[in-house]
């Protein structure tokens, strides 16, 4: 029965090796742009008020308060500044080796994303009988099945530009509540297999 089926494979980056230096290289320079932003911001306590001071004239006692609305600016603005450099590093290594596991179990297709070998995330869960259209990206079908999508309705389920050994690139026209996408998997033939039988013979294109 296909209900009973289970069937799991994973589209590896091709470039990992690679990639895995440059998501430790991003982590690594966030975490010592946390570190930096810290130690900025624990010496406030000491330094803010020799700075406020230093805006005061001693013989008159006026304050300069551009001056002193200037410096606290510059202070907090740099601190802000290393630790959104340390943000923007830390979600940015999340683009480098990046992998997508599928998995086909009870008539379900599911698609996690997986970063640098670890973290997993679940993206998509497909329901084999909303899957409109099976077929391979190198055929006509699918110029024609992406006509009139827009980009954001076109997904990309693998990280790579060409297919590995013994995979092709198969595309998945689905119907959800709330629109019709088109994902592109990488997957082999076995997996195609478990989704057209679950989904309908008449639902592969072979064009």
């Amino acid at each position: 029965m296909i209900r009973d089926a289970y069937y799991e494979e994973s589209a590896s980056c091709q470039r990992s090796v690679r990639e895995a230096k440059f998501y430790t290289t991003f982590k690594i320079v966030a975490i010592v742009a946390f570190i930096i932003a810290g130690l900025i911001l624990s010496f406030a306590f000491g330094y803010v008020p020799s700075l406020l001071d230093s805006t005061v004239n001693n013989e008159t006692g006026e304050v300069y308060t551009l001056v002193r609305v200037f410096y606290l600016v510059t202070y907090f603005a740099t601190v802000a500044l290393i630790a959104g450099a340390g943000v923007l590093f830390w979600f940015l290594k999340n683009r480098f080796n990046v992998s997508f596991d599928y998995l086909f179990v009870e008539d379900e297709f599911r698609v996690a994303k997986v970063f640098n070998g670890k973290k997993r995330k679940f993206l998509k869960n497909f329901k084999c009988d909303q899957i409109l259209k099976i077929g391979k990206c190198e055929n006509p079908s699918f110029e024609r099945t992406c006509a009139g999508l827009s980009k954001k309705q076109i997904v990309f389920l693998t990280p790579n530009r060409e297919p590995s050994e013994n995979k092709n690139f198969y595309y998945i026209l689905y119907s959800s509540s709330i629109e019709k996408t088109v994902n592109i998997v990488e997957a082999r033939v076995e997996l195609i297999d478990y989704l057209v039988r679950a989904a309908g013979r008449s639902k592969w294109d072979p064009q």
